[in-house]
């Protein structure tokens, strides 16, 4: 039997047509509420799993195991003091970890220093967040032992599994807060933060300062092609709260430290983030401010793509 082809074409288009229509009204009169949209989508009141990145051995004869966590939510940033519900055990509770959570992955967040004679003991550390409890357990077994090589591949400066001279040649930036390590500041007036940022110059910049509209739009649209996170290579400095329970606004904003891997987000985990333009002389003044009291505890990072350098500022806020 022949088929008029127009007569199909045509039959085709009308069925698209009222599919899409019914699909359109579906999704204008089905009710969803901003609760429901939240809790599908993570936003917030979910849980927070503490990992255990691995340990490395230090000049001295100690170890350092090496700590980060994943925040399911993409919004909220927990609050969680030490005691109860972030704590390590055995010995101190507190070992220095964050009690302001940032959303999403955070690899390689914080070390504790551990004695040589620390053998083959465990080191656990406690997260409970939004109602649920979760674990990291540290070891010295040999399969999680860390290099400079592993860090710059888990956190996607190399690709799963690859290297090269230039790479292994790489060493962490340096980094330096300038000024008193302990200061005061009053709610709703900036502090201003002075910070000394120098690199070697590896990792070279995996892109340019600048790219044209048609790149940008290429690379919006490109789809994912490895296996494992992809990080833009690139030196830059990151603000953030280390401890603290207030809001505390960083200005100029700054590039994020965790993965934040959506198309236009300023970090280098985005698809369109470039690399900023720093000074050549390294300094880079930034200026901090509190919403409300308390102590807090600024964490200051130096991020080359690779490898990177943490510095830290405590901070008394009062009225």
């Amino acid at each position: 039997m022949c088929v008029n082809s127009s007569a199909a074409i045509s039959r085709a288009k009308a069925l698209l047509i009222i599919s899409a229509t019914t699909l359109l009204l579906t999704l204008l009169f089905t009710p969803f509420s901003s609760s429901s949209f939240a809790q599908t989508s993570y936003q917030t009141g979910q849980h927070i799993e503490p990992a255990y990145e691995g340990w490395r051995p230090n000049p001295d004869g100690t170890f350092s195991f090496m700590f980060g966590y994943m925040n399911e939510n993409w919004l909220e940033e927990p609050d969680v003091p030490v005691g109860e519900n972030n704590f390590f055990a055995p010995g101190d509770a507190d070992r220095g970890q964050p009690t302001h959570f940032l959303p999403r992955r955070n690899r390689f967040n914080f070390e504790v220093v551990v004695p040589a004679d620390w053998g083959d003991r465990e080191l656990v550390w406690t997260l409970k967040v939004n109602g649920v409890e979760r674990k990291a357990y540290a070891t010295l077994k040999t399969d999680y032992q860390v290099d400079n090589i592993v860090i710059a591949s888990e956190t996607g400066s190399l690709g799963a599994g690859t290297s090269s001279p230039e790479s292994r040649a790489n060493v962490k930036p340096e980094i330096e807060v300038i000024g008193d390590k302990i200061r005061t500041a009053r709610v709703g007036e900036p502090l201003v933060l002075r910070t000394r940022v120098l690199d070697d110059g590896i990792p070279k910049p995996s892109r340019e300062s600048k790219i044209s509209e048609d790149e940008a739009m290429r690379r919006m649209m490109r789809p994912p092609t490895r296996i494992t996170v992809g990080k833009v290579n690139g030196l830059f400095l990151s603000w953030n709260v280390y401890r603290g329970e207030g809001h505390v606004e960083f200005d100029p904003p700054l590039p994020k430290p965790w993965e934040d891997t959506r198309t236009s987000a300023n970090s280098p985990w985005g698809a369109l983030w470039l690399p900023p333009e720093l000074p050549e002389d390294g300094m880079i003044e930034v200026t901090a401010t509190f919403d409300k009291p308390g102590t807090y505890v600024l964490w200051a990072r130096a991020d080359d793509g690779g490898l990177y350098n943490d510095d830290y500022v405590t901070v008394e806020v009062t009225e």
